[in-house]
């Protein structure tokens, strides 16, 4: 099995997870929302959970199976963003900043697993 730890992947879903992190801490504390603050933030960190608990995947397709729940969770998160934008919680500077990190991501999971896909 591929052992991801150390790819881009991996680092970029990671540094994600803290953007979000910190995203969450700053709508909560400074715009006192707290509803889609927990929702992003459960989906934004989930991204790389998944890729790293893809690490220790039993299988090709189990590897398949959790990187495919981690794009899940990344569409899920820039929908959360977009609506964050769209309700004026966040600034669009803030907002495209994110979804351009996002959508890097969505663009990885999706190569990454069509070239397992084609593997199998």
């Amino acid at each position: 099995m591929t052992k991801i730890s150390d790819s881009v992947l991996n680092i970029k879903s990671y540094a994600f997870a803290i953007r979000i992190v910190k995203l969450s801490q700053y709508l909560y504390k400074e715009k006192s929302e707290f509803i889609i603050s927990k929702q992003v933030l459960r989906s934004g960190t989930a991204i790389g959970a998944m890729v790293r608990e893809s690490e220790f995947s039993q299988s090709t397709s189990d590897f398949i199976h959790k990187l495919s729940i981690a794009l899940k969770e990344a569409n899920e998160t820039d929908y959360w963003i977009s609506l964050l934008f769209d309700t004026e919680y966040i600034d669009k500077k803030l907002s495209n900043s994110l979804q351009i990190d996002c959508k890097e991501l969505i663009a990885l999971l999706v190569s990454s697993i069509k070239t397992l896909k084609s593997k199998k």
